[in-house]
């Protein structure tokens, strides 16, 4: 199986990374790498960018985190200000888009409870009570809490470190890994934790913990670590790695580099093989929309819209607008059939709240080139007279809802997220289908 990297990270690893995840898919595809595990520094910052470029290149994905694992209650250590930064690292790839999920909550939450930018509280137990097998767990670099066992207190001691991780993740969830970055401790520490990870019945992995495409951008690499460290390259000259190592390598280079340790490389390629999937499965679905008994969104949308149309073309037998009706039709259908009419049921309920409030809102941008925007009140642009087109908006061949834009006046902004933040309930409860908002209803879920 061809090789793929398990453990890199971008420019969106703050100060660390030396290329843009575009660089790093092209570079891969170059060389023929089976698929690319995005880990940048507690985050997942850079995934949609990475995942386009790769999609565009049909490389397979792989998404995770390499995270700064702390006690309970304490914050990471800063990143800056240091040659060589504290913490103890753990890569963390995403199994699936459920894993994926559970990762971006965990990584979330945790830079919450951190309260200061760049320092999440992230312990062993919380991510073990989160994983339930959607993750696969790298034990890191030379910063991972296993290599940093191996060289301050020899094998028991990293022993102890493997059993706990075993322990918390499950045998089949953690793999051990290796890297070569010419360094004169890399073969014997390597040595060491592929003897352990065989006797505790894991398996090694190959990465390179890469930091940059290619080793051109190693000087880039190194002047970001010294603007890390605040100190001049010149200061920083003994802390910096010697060589342009950190880079993507290829298949052959890696066997090459790895043949003393059997089975890590092609364990790298299997772990990609299971990891892999399109982060456009991770797309986020609304919750559905109540609607009166004896409805479903598409029906109650299609009531709606009726309502709305017959105010505004007169009614089907006798359109004001012709062609009206026939374009209402078609654009109903195309919604039902993508399956988001629980999309303009929302923000049709929100810019509803609006109108009855004397909130100023506008609908704008493609959206007014939908006759079904019309007709609800979301725009008042009439997309039938003007001969505008809907497929601008909406069409079976794009991928995604469409973009509905809606400016709402600055001054009462606040009160229409509030109440997009409050959960909906039965229609019958009030003319928009919630109930106006207050501060004890409201909930911080973010408004569509």
């Amino acid at each position: 199986m061809t090789y793929a990297e398990l453990h890199t990270h971008s420019n969106f690893s703050f100060l660390d990374g030396a290329s843009h995840p575009e660089e790093l898919a092209a570079e891969a595809v170059r060389l023929g790498l089976s698929a690319v595990a995005l880990t940048d520094h507690d985050g997942l910052y850079g995934a949609v960018r990475f995942a386009e470029a790769a999609r565009a290149f049909g490389l397979p994905t792989v998404f995770g985190a390499e995270l700064t694992v702390t006690g309970s209650g304490t914050p990471a250590p800063s990143r800056t200000g240091v040659p060589d930064p504290d913490g103890a690292h753990l890569v963390v790839l995403a199994r699936d888009p459920g894993g994926y999920a559970r990762l971006s909550r965990g990584i979330a939450e945790a830079h919450l409870a951190g309260g200061e930018k760049g320092k999440p509280i992230i312990t062993l137990d919380d991510l073990a009570d989160r994983h339930q097998g959607h993750w696969q767990i790298l034990t890191g670099c030379r910063k991972g809490a296993l290599a940093t066992a191996v060289t301050t207190g020899g094998p028991a001691a990293a022993a102890r470190v493997l059993d706990q991780l075993i322990d918390r993740f499950g045998r089949d969830r953690i793999a051990v890994e290796l890297w070569d970055h010419g360094d004169p401790i890399d073969t014997t520490r390597n040595d060491t934790l592929a003897l352990l990870a065989i006797e505790r019945g894991v398996t090694p992995v190959a990465t390179n913990n890469v930091h940059y495409a290619v080793p051109s951008r190693f000087p880039l690499a190194t002047a970001l670590a010294a603007v890390r460290a605040r100190e001049s390259l010149e200061h920083l000259e003994g802390w910096l790695p010697p060589s342009p190592s950190a880079c993507l390598r290829g298949d052959a280079e890696q066997r090459r580099r790895f043949a003393r340790w059997p089975g890590a490389v092609e364990r790298a390629a299997e772990i990609a093989a299971e990891c892999a999937f399109d982060l456009r499965l991770v797309a986020p679905r609304l919750p559905d929309f109540p609607v009166p008994p004896g409805h479903t969104e598409q029906t109650w949308l299609v009531e709606l819209v009726r309502r709305g149309a017959t105010d505004r073309y007169g009614p089907r037998d006798a359109e004001r607008v012709a062609g009206a009706w026939k374009q209402l039709d078609h654009e109903l259908d195309v919604i039902g059939a993508l399956g988001f009419p629980g999309y303009f049921l929302t923000v049709w309920d929100i810019v509803t709240f609006c109108r009855k409030q004397d909130i100023f809102y506008q609908g704008r941008g493609s959206a007014a080139t939908s006759a079904v925007c019309y007709a609800l009140g979301i725009t008042n642009v009439d997309a039938v007279s003007l001969g505008l087109l809907f497929e601008r908006f909406l069409s079976p061949a794009r991928d995604g809802p469409p973009d509905i834009d809606v400016d709402i006046e600055s001054g009462r902004r606040e009160e229409a997220i509030q109440y997009g933040c409050t959960p909906p309930r039965s229609p019958t409860s009030s003319p928009t289908g919630r109930s106006p908002p207050s501060a004890t209803s409201a909930r911080p879920s973010g408004i569509p």
